[in-house]
C-alpha cells in the first residue's frame, strides 16, 4: 500500500486517484452503456471470504436488456469484480463471479455493464484449472500405452483397452484446482479421488505429471500428492454402501469426461458413466464437479437414471494418525464427516471432510479402508462438498483447532448461501440446476 505523508502530496494523491477512478468510470459506461443491478447479501452474522455469486442465466433473460455475454462486467461501485460467463456447464449456465469478502450481514449492490454487440477482450489473474490430458500418437500394447505425447483435450470416452496404471491418462483422469489446492480422480476401474496439495498460489496442474508418470508423489516447488487413496474412499468418492463395503463405481460400460468450464474464477468437469453394475443394480451416473476461486470445496452434484438405489454414499480414507470427527448437521449448518492429523504422504498434518444436507443423512459407518456415510438421494439426485486442508498451503491451516473452526464456519455458509437478487427479479437463494 503506497503512504503519502505530506499533506500536500496526500491531496495531490487523493486528487490523481478521483480522477483516475473518475474516468475509468466514464471510459467504461462510454464503452458498456448498457447495465443491470444485482443485490447479494449476506444472511449470517459472520464474515465470510471468497463469496461465489451466480447469476443464472435464466434471471438475466427475465430483465429483456439483450444482454451479451461476449462484452460485459462487474463493477462494484468503481472497482472491477473478475466473472466469467459459462456456456457449457448447465448447473452454473450464467454470470460467476468471487467477491474477496462480505461483512457480517452486509448487502452489496453491483452493475453489470455491457455493449449490444461485439466482444471485450478481459484478462483476470486465473485463480482456478480443470484439464483433462491424454497421450497421442501411440498405441495399446497389452492394456499399456507406448509412445505418443502428452495433450490436453476438452473430452474424452475412455478406451476399451485403457485401465490403471496404462500410462494413457496424465495423473490418471481429470484434474480441478482453485488458488488453495488440487484434486484428481482416476478415470478408470477405481474411481477414486485424490489431493494434490500446493505450496503456491499459482495454477499448477499443467506441471503436473510431465517430468515422469507418477513424479507429483515427490514433494516438488509447487506441492504433492498429498493423500493415500488406495482401496479407500480417498476424499469425497462416490460409492454405494452394500454389505459392510462402500463399492465405487467400478464396473461400467462406458465413460465419457467433459471439461465443461476451465475458467478464471469457476472450473468444472462433467462426467458420464453409463452401466454402472453393483450391488444386483444398474444405472447410469452423472457426475459435475466444480470449484471456485479462494474456496478448498469441491462441489459434487450426482444424478442416477435407471434405478433407484436405496443409498449413494462418500467417505474419507482410514487413517491411524488421523482423529475422527462426525456431525449430523441442524437446520443452522450442514452436517459434516471428518478427520484431522498427521496423514499426509509428507508426513504432516491434513485435514479431509465431506459436507452433506442434514436432510439426506442416513447413517454414519465404515468398511476395512474408509469412514462412510450413507446419504438418501431425492428423484435420482444428490449433493455433497468435500475439501482438503494441508498445513503446507500458503497461509494454510496447521492445526487441529484451526481446521475445526474453519470446518464449522464452512458448515454454516453451505446452510445459509448468500442471497441474490437481479434488478427487477425475485430474491432467492441461490439453487442448482436440476439437470446436469
Amino acid at each position: 500500500m503506497t503512504h503519502v505523508k505530506s499533506p500536500t502530496l496526500r491531496c495531490l494523491f487523493l486528487l490523481v486517484l478521483f480522477c483516475s477512478t473518475g474516468l475509468y468510470a466514464q471510459s467504461l459506461q462510454q464503452e458498456l452503456p448498457l447495465a443491470f443491478g444485482i443485490e447479494v447479501k449476506n444472511p449470517l452474522k459472520q464474515q465470510r471470504d471468497n463469496v461465489m455469486v451466480f447469476i443464472p442465466e435464466s434471471e438475466i433473460l427475465k430483465q429483456n436488456v439483450a444482454f451479451n455475454p461476449n462484452a460485459f462486467v462487474v463493477v462494484d461501485g468503481k472497482a472491477e469484480i473478475p466473472s466469467q460467463y459459462n456456456r457449457r456447464d448447465a448447473a452454473h449456465k450464467g454470470i460467476v463471479l468471487v467477491l474477496d469478502q462480505m461483512k457480517a450481514g452486509e448487502a452489496r449492490k453491483l452493475t453489470v455493464q455491457f455493449k449490444k454487440d461485439g466482444t471485450l477482450a478481459r484478462q483476470y489473474p486465473k485463480r482456478t484449472q480443470a484439464e483433462l490430458s491424454h497421450k497421442v500418437g501411440g498405441t495399446f500394447q497389452n492394456r499399456k500405452y507406448i509412445g505418443g505425447t502428452f495433450q490436453n483435450v476438452d473430452s474424452l470416452r475412455v478406451p476399451d483397452e485403457h485401465t490403471d496404471h496404462s500410462n494413457f491418462i496424465r495423473y490418471e483422469g481429470p484434474g480441478w484446482e482453485s488458488d488453495k489446492v488440487g484434486y484428481r480422480f482416476y478415470l478408470d476401474w477405481r474411481n477414486g479421488t485424490d489431493v494434490f496439495g500446493k505450496k503456491t498460489q499459482d495454477v499448477v496442474l499443467q506441471r503436473v505429471g510431465q517430468d515422469g508418470f507418477d513424479s507429483y508423489h515427490e514433494e516438488a516447488d509447487w506441492g504433492m500428492d498429498v493423500l493415500k487413496v488406495g482401496k479407500s474412499l480417498g476424499v469425497g468418492t462416490l460409492a454405494l454402501f452394500h454389505e459392510g463395503q462402500a463399492n465405487r463405481v467400478a464396473e461400467t460400460d462406458s465413460m465419457i469426461s467433459v471439461i465443461s468450464e476451465n475458467g478464471d474464477v469457476y472450473s468444472s468437469i462433467r462426467t458420464n458413466y453409463y452401466g454402472w453394475k453393483v450391488a444386483g443394480l444398474e444405472m447410469d451416473l452423472h457426475s459435475l464437479l466444480s470449484i471456485h476461486a479462494g474456496s478448498r470445496l469441491t462441489h459434487h452434484q450426482v444424478q442416477v437414471q435407471g434405478a433407484s438405489p436405496q443409498n449413494l454414499s462418500t467417505g474419507l480414507n482410514k487413517d491411524a494418525k488421523a482423529k475422527r470427527y462426525a456431525s449430523k448437521g441442524s437446520k443452522d449448518q450442514w452436517g459434516y464427516l471428518a478427520s484431522y492429523g498427521e496423514q499426509s504422504l509428507n508426513n504432516d498434518q491434513l485435514g479431509i471432510a465431506v459436507l452433506f444436507r442434514p436432510t439426506d443423512l442416513i447413517a454414519f459407518t465404515e468398511d476395512a479402508n474408509s469412514h462412510v456415510v450413507q446419504l438418501k438421494p431425492t428423484g435420482g439426485q444428490l449433493e455433497y462438498y468435500y475439501l482438503a486442508a494441508w498445513e503446507l498451503e500458503p497461509e494454510g491451516i496447521k492445526t487441529e483447532e484451526q481446521f475445526m473452526q474453519y470446518l464449522e464456519q464452512t458448515a454454516r455458509e453451505l446452510a445459509n448461501p448468500v442471497l441474490v437478487k437481479v434488478s427487477g427479479g425475485k430474491t432467492g437463494r441461490a439453487r442448482a440446476a436440476k439437470e446436469l
